[in-house]
């Protein structure tokens, strides 16, 4: 497979994107955290191809990104207050929040019946959202190794994995999300990224 790399505000480059993402193929895009590895998170055979192109163990969940707040009822079966407050404060942005999920969604996805979601604070991720519904994601590097903040550090690793890379400039963050269990009654903080513990705190 040969890897494509294209400016993301290339006349066709979401046309591209869709047209690759509904055959079945991975793309990687830049979020407001780290560059994103996506795929289509409804069809078993997508999400599996995910684990394959990052060498990843299949034990471990992925998260779904969206671009608007109407596609959450595509993938959660309730909002809880707490986490309702959390998204309206901080989405969009580099939270993330581990809701119970819709029972269709494949298994695959998450070895419980919850999952991760969040709303990315970047223009080419929000474009592409909106345009594709939710997406499957996860960080676009080889399992174990570091982080990719540019399409030359995502294609370094993964040159010949995956069919297009959307090179929208370097990803401003550099850190993955902070993550937040809100299935229970109060807020677990899975892992810290750049919102803090305080900052939940305060909201809260």
């Amino acid at each position: 497979m040969k890897t494509e790399i294209m400016l993301a505000d290339h006349p066709v480059a979401f046309l591209h994107a869709l047209d690759i993402l509904k055959n079945g193929g991975v793309l990687a895009f830049p979020t407001d955290t780290v560059y994103g590895l996506a795929a289509y998170p409804f069809e078993e055979r997508m999400v599996e191809r995910l684990y394959v192109v990052k060498g990843r163990n299949s034990t471990k969940a992925i998260a779904i990104l969206i671009g608007k707040m109407e596609d959450l009822k595509r993938i959660v079966r309730v909002m809880s207050p707490l986490a309702i407050r959390l998204a309206k404060h901080f989405w969009p942005g580099p939270l993330t929040l581990v809701l119970p999920s819709l029972d269709s969604l494949p298994r695959s996805l998450s070895q419980n019946s919850t999952i991760g979601v969040r709303m990315p604070n970047h223009p080419v991720a929000l474009t592409l959202l909106r345009q594709a519904g939710p997406l499957a994601v996860t960080s676009a590097n080889i399992s174990g190794q570091e982080n990719t903040k540019t399409a030359q550090e995502v294609l370094a690793q993964l040159d010949g994995r995956i069919h297009l890379i959307l090179d929208g400039g370097i990803a401003p963050g550099g850190v993955p999300s902070t993550v937040v269990d809100c299935t229970g009654h109060e807020p677990v903080i899975l892992r810290e990224g750049p919102i803090t513990q305080d900052e939940i705190k305060k909201v809260l």
